[in-house]
């Protein structure tokens, strides 16, 4: 054994999976041949970034109902290069003659009406420019190979495909490119995108000019308006990928680095600057007291999340500062309290939850997520998504592209901070997260899951910090959401049954799922001991996640 001192990958906690590690790379994505296609890269001499773009692609394939390029998200990259962490932003605009008034539920959560420009392309290409190792025809090499060679559904592909049929044939194209003439995909049965192949290609050699400016954009937009729809070719002019500083705080003793507002991060910051004014650790993993305290911790962060992350210059500062945990934490009691969900809300229920006044002076869930690190230290955090399963159901005619539907994630109440405008962001649930401590770089993690993001995520990272659990077992462990109007909590039934008795005696009104749900999300994660190098992954028996290392 090389060197003297033990790994730093605790045996706390149970696992289903082998632990999966490695020293020269690893990938933890949604899929095994997605974490392939990554750590062919690596193998290749790419690094985490090209790594991570080529996973991205490659799950355009594998799971399309998740993520694609016609999606949105965000990277957040640490580069051993410069020395840097940053976020890169690739969520797309409302088209600019977007009116609230050509909405409702229905047209706003599928259809013509439902897009966003879609960002994934630019923000793919943006990062391997900036960071990368290798050329757009290398990265993309393997999801093109997947498109062309076709391949075979998993089961979990086919419940999401099966569950998506209706919409898919309801928009014609999506149909013809997802579905047999008759009846559903089945496991095992051979899923080949020739088009997308072909659109990557054009990807590949004609960069984002051919997407936004050329073929390719005005294909789309061509389609969108004749189906019906806002999008213009001036609209994907517009498109840009961001790079943003992240946002942080401290937690314990180690930095939790997330993409600041309008992404929704904010909320699991916020978390966990409340929580850490409890002694986590000695309470218990999934005790009642912990899962009270962080159940009503989440409703107050819910509640504050709704008001502000989608305002101008919202005060991200003061939401994460100490004096604002300590005001919010006052207000946890030993029962529960009602809250008003997760969407902003005008009218409030009488004792709801509200959101609080944080410093004045700094106001100047279809989804996935996978990790990325190589030997050098390079590192990416990425949470990205098509919207619903398949987006908008829409698929653009001989081009594989498959359009997000994000137009789903404003509000239709023309009050909210976070209401369908003309060229506007939204807030945005996709949270990846980076934990670092004094010796470097410990954990990435993040999960799919819609707003349940924002809960799954501290649970995982607390599970690590405060419970001594390695990547798989905190991935792996039983948890708990709440988010629905009232007093609901999801609850997986591997929970204690005399824990979920002590909760609903004080006021929770417990919804037990099944022992690993996907409602609760699917996380992946890698966790890095600083001194050996070494690296663990960790991957959700919820959904097809996978984690391989080199």
């Amino acid at each position: 054994m090389e060197g003297s001192r033990p790994m730093a990958f605790s045996s706390t906690g149970t696992v289903h999976r082998s632990t999966v590690t490695g020293r020269r790379g690893m990938i933890a994505s949604g899929h095994p041949l997605a974490s392939l296609a990554g750590l062919r890269i690596l193998m290749k001499g790419g690094n985490a970034i090209d790594a991570a773009v080529a996973t991205a692609a490659a799950l355009n394939v594998v799971e399309p109902y998740m993520s694609g390029i016609g999606g949105v998200g965000y990277m957040n990259i640490y580069s051993a290069r410069s020395n840097e962490h940053k976020i890169l932003d690739y969520v797309g605009l409302t088209p600019a003659a977007t009116d609230i008034a050509l909405y409702d539920e229905d047209k706003r959560d599928r259809g013509p009406l439902s897009h966003l420009v879609p960002g994934a392309c630019g923000g793919w290409l943006e990062a391997i420019a900036r960071y990368g190792n290798l050329s757009p025809a290398e990265v993309f090499a393997p999801a093109i190979e997947y498109a062309e060679g076709g391949v075979a559904l998993t089961v979990k592909n086919a419940e999401f495909f099966a569950g998506n049929a209706a919409d898919l044939r309801r928009f014609g194209e999506g149909g013809k490119t997802y579905l047999p003439p008759e009846g559903v995909p089945f496991a095992g049965q051979i899923l080949i995108q020739h088009d997308l192949a072909n659109s990557f290609r054009q990807v590949a050699d004609g960069g984002e000019e051919v997407f936004y400016r050329g073929a390719l954009g005005e294909r789309i937009v061509h389609f969108v308006q004749q189906s019906g729809g806002l999008l213009t070719l001036e609209d994907m002019n517009r498109f840009q990928a961001v790079w943003l500083d992240p946002a942080e705080v401290t937690y314990r003793d180690y930095r939790i680095v997330a993409p600041a507002p309008p992404c929704q991060a904010v909320q699991y910051l916020q978390t966990l600057k409340i929580m850490e004014g409890f002694d986590v650790a000695d309470m218990g993993h999934n005790t009642a007291e912990t899962l009270h305290r962080f159940i009503e911790t989440t409703k107050l962060c819910m509640a504050d999340r709704a008001e502000y992350t989608a305002i101008d210059n919202p005060p991200t500062m003061g939401l994460l500062s100490d004096e604002y945990a300590t005001i919010r934490r006052e207000l946890i009691g030993d029962r529960a309290q009602y809250t008003g969900g997760e969407r902003f809300t005008a009218r409030k229920a009488q004792g709801e939850v509200l959101s609080g006044q944080p410093p004045g002076w700094m106001k100047d869930e279809c989804t996935t997520h996978f990790d990325a690190v190589d030997a050098e230290g390079n590192a990416v955090a990425c949470t990205q998504s098509i919207g619903s399963g398949f987006g908008s159901a829409m698929v653009v005619p001989g081009t594989g592209i498959a359009l997000n539907n994000f137009m789903r994630w404003f509000d239709l109440e023309p009050s909210s901070p976070n209401a369908i405008g003309p060229s506007k962001k939204n807030e945005m649930c996709l949270s990846p997260a980076q934990v670092w401590d004094r010796h470097g770089l410990r954990l990435l993690i993040g999960t799919p899951g819609g707003h349940g993001i924002l809960q799954t995520t501290p649970q995982m990272i607390m599970n690590v910090l405060d419970h001594d659990m390695n990547v798989q077992a905190a991935i792996e462990a039983a948890r708990v959401k709440t988010g629905q109007p009232g007093y609901t909590v999801n609850a997986e039934k591997r929970i204690d049954p005399a824990v979920c008795a002590e909760l609903e005696r004080r006021g929770h009104q417990l919804d037990l799922l099944g022992d690993y749900s996907p409602t609760l999300g699917g996380g992946q994660g890698i966790m890095v001991d600083p001194e050996s190098g070494a690296f663990m992954g960790g991957a959700d028996p919820r959904r097809d996640g996978y984690a391989l290392g080199w």
